[in-house]
């Protein structure tokens, strides 16, 4: 992403590139990078001369670690796209994610492709996401190419999924 202005800066949330794991606390705050603390700091400065060299030499420096992929600048709409794309995985707490407090419990998708082996159903979603029945109930139709399906999270970390309206299934996400 290319910074074209210093209005579009000020507005982008921006996030460390290094790893940010919570330690429990889901309300601890992510560390802003010094490198945006710096940017904020110009606001500071009388002379409006001092203070536009200060945006341009601040501007430019953030530019930089952008290019470089020593910060990541993304928005909300980017945080909750990678919420639904690791839905059903095993993750551990991660502060870029905790941080907006929007928990995901159900997503939708479309089959990309399906296959039963053991009388356990296997869905690929066009997304890539895998899914592997947990138990071996039967669903009416079998699962095709194009079928919506919506999972949601159950008790004990399973997830119900109604693959083109029918009854849920019991199934883990496996990638």
């Amino acid at each position: 992403m290319k910074i074209s202005s210093l209005a579009l800066a000020l507005s982008v949330p921006i996030l460390s590139a290094q790893p940010a794991f919570a330690n429990g606390d889901k309300k601890a705050e992510l560390a802003r990078p010094a490198i945006f603390d710096d940017l904020v700091s110009c606001r500071d400065i009388t002379d409006a001369a001092q203070r536009l060299a200060c945006y341009d030499e601040k501007v430019g420096a953030l530019d930089a670690a952008e290019k470089n992929n020593d910060i990541i600048l993304t928005d909300k709409a980017s945080v909750q796209e990678a919420k639904k794309g690791l839905f059903g995985l095993s993750l551990p707490s991660i502060k870029i994610f905790d941080k907006d407090d929007t928990e995901i419990n159900e997503i939708s998708g479309v089959v990309a492709s399906a296959y039963q082996r053991n009388y356990r159903w296997t869905i690929i979603l066009e997304d890539g996401a895998k899914w592997v029945q947990t138990e071996t109930s039967s669903i009416v139709r079998s699962p095709k190419k194009g079928m919506p399906v919506e999972i949601r999270k159950a008790s004990l970390g399973s997830f119900l999924v109604n693959i083109d309206g029918q009854r849920a299934i019991k199934m883990r996400r496996e990638n």
